[in-house]
């Protein structure tokens, strides 16, 4: 069974940035691309399970915060080392001025 979860108000990201979103004992990052669409991936680097959310945003990557490693945020894709396993990522819809997630 999936469910969507109300994650934050689309305002509360600004464009090219992210935030951390914590639900259910898992960690999740919500990114808000320059052209106005939202994104999520797991909150965790693949590499040293750092989060993301200290990450530096740059049109549609994130850069790890411990290592510079880099992964495009709209499908998870490691991009530069030392990352090499992709992010998980997972569906997102607008509502009502509400960013949610789905989850399973």
């Amino acid at each position: 069974m999936t469910n969507w979860i109300d994650a934050c108000a689309t305002d509360d990201i600004d464009q090219e940035d992210l935030i951390r979103f914590d639900h259910a004992g898992a960690t999740y990052a919500i990114y808000h691309a320059p052209e106005g669409d939202f994104y999520c991936t797991s909150g965790l680097c693949t590499h040293e399970n750092v989060h993301l959310a200290d990450g530096l945003v740059m049109e549609h990557l994130i850069e790890c915060p411990k290592h510079n490693g880099q992964f495009d945020y709209r499908t998870g894709e490691a991009k530069r080392s030392p990352v090499c396993i992709n992010l998980k990522t997972f569906p997102v819809k607008v509502a009502g001025g509400r960013v949610l997630i789905q989850v399973a």
